[in-house]
């Protein structure tokens, strides 16, 4: 097996790997190692890291020397149906490797951390309203595919169809490393299913992919800064209403920043779970600023020429993101959520630019 892993100097070395982990070994056995406690959090985490990491490349090229030794027997014994089923394996496990080679450039401070993910429905009603539940549907199916845990921690309903905004937690290694690129403007064109002329459509939907901040990294908020409203929650009517304000919003006012949250019906248990957003909207803020492509990446109107990727169901089939120039024509399985073709065509592109800019 290559060992073509781009990472620890271009190439995944086993061997430097290993003496990382050595050396993270004997600082965290060490009797000062609580004294300064950050720091001490900051090695277990690589630490935790380098081991997994390791333990995944070394299974994988455990895998591969078995699959080789069975293919070579195959093909001496002429199974050709032992032939098939282990080339195919071998086909599975190298794409499995690139996946993998991908993660190795999710160097980014977060980008093994999970992440919340807001979508919020531009100008245009109940139009945008249903784009924006279609986009949240999307991220929802990705993420269940992917195995990785889902929490909807808000959302607001449309007044005829769709949502307003909506929360998603999605808990899970690397989970903001993949989506990060997926914050910005998305466009969808169709014939309107709620236009009686059946007349074809332009809709936007923003989506804002930040990281959850873990006891690793210290943010620090005044609370003089905040302003903390509650409303009541939305939900199930009848005997279900949510008959208190137990729905928290807080503003960062600097900032500008809101987040809400009416996942639970607990006021205090909602505060918190808010303000742990809040933290990680701050840090992603602090992130972006160091990048430098930024400007890029910042929020904007919702609507013409902010976009970075366009779903046309209408009058051809085609997902074209604006930034890669990546395209595919099954847009109703990509709505489903197979968008790992998008989110590899982003990282390669940054990986590439980062590349040039050296």
């Amino acid at each position: 097996m290559k060992n073509l892993c781009p990472c620890c100097g271009g190439f995944f070395d086993p061997n430097k790997l290993k003496s990382k982990l050595e050396e993270l070994n004997l600082q965290s056995a060490s009797n000062d190692l609580w004294e300064d406690q950050e720091r001490a959090k900051n090695i277990l985490r690589q630490k935790s890291e380098t081991e997994s990491e390791l333990s995944r490349f070394e299974q994988a090229e455990s895998k591969f020397s078995d699959l080789k030794e069975m293919l070579e027997l195959a093909e001496a014994e002429n199974e050709t149906e032992l032939i098939a089923e282990t080339e195919q394996q071998l086909q599975d496990l190298a794409s499995y490797m690139q996946v993998y080679q991908l993660e190795c450039f999710f160097s980014g401070e977060a980008d093994q951390n999970s992440c919340y993910l807001e979508v919020h429905s531009g100008a245009g009603g109940t139009e945008a309203q249903d784009w924006a539940q279609m986009l949240l549907r999307m991220y929802f199916r990705w993420a269940e595919s992917h195995k990785y845990g889902i929490e909807i921690l808000e959302e607001s309903e449309g007044e005829e169809a769709g949502i307003k905004s909506a929360t998603l937690k999605i808990t899970g290694a690397k989970a903001y490393g993949w989506l990060k690129s997926e914050s910005g403007i998305h466009r969808l064109v169709r014939i309107s299913p709620f236009d009686s002329n059946a007349r074809r459509h332009t809709s936007f939907a923003s989506v804002w992919v930040y990281p959850v901040v873990d006891d690793a990294i210290t943010v620090e908020i005044n609370e003089s800064d905040l302003r903390i409203d509650t409303y009541r929650a939305s939900g199930a009517g009848g005997q279900h209403v949510n008959k208190t304000d137990s729905a928290v919003r807080i503003t960062h006012i600097p900032t500008g920043i809101v987040v809400q949250c009416q996942t639970d019906r607990s006021q205090h248990r909602n505060r918190a779970i808010a303000y742990d957003m809040l933290k990680s909207r701050l840090y992603e803020l602090e992130l972006r600023k160091r990048e430098e492509d930024k400007n890029q990446d910042v929020k904007n109107e919702i609507g013409w020429g902010h976009q970075i990727r366009s779903y046309v169901m209408q009058p051809y089939q085609m997902v074209k993101d604006l930034r890669t120039n990546f395209e595919k024509g099954n847009v109703s399985a990509i709505l489903d959520g197979e968008i790992d073709d998008f989110l590899r065509a982003s990282i390669s592109a940054k990986v590439t630019k980062d590349d040039g800019a050296k």
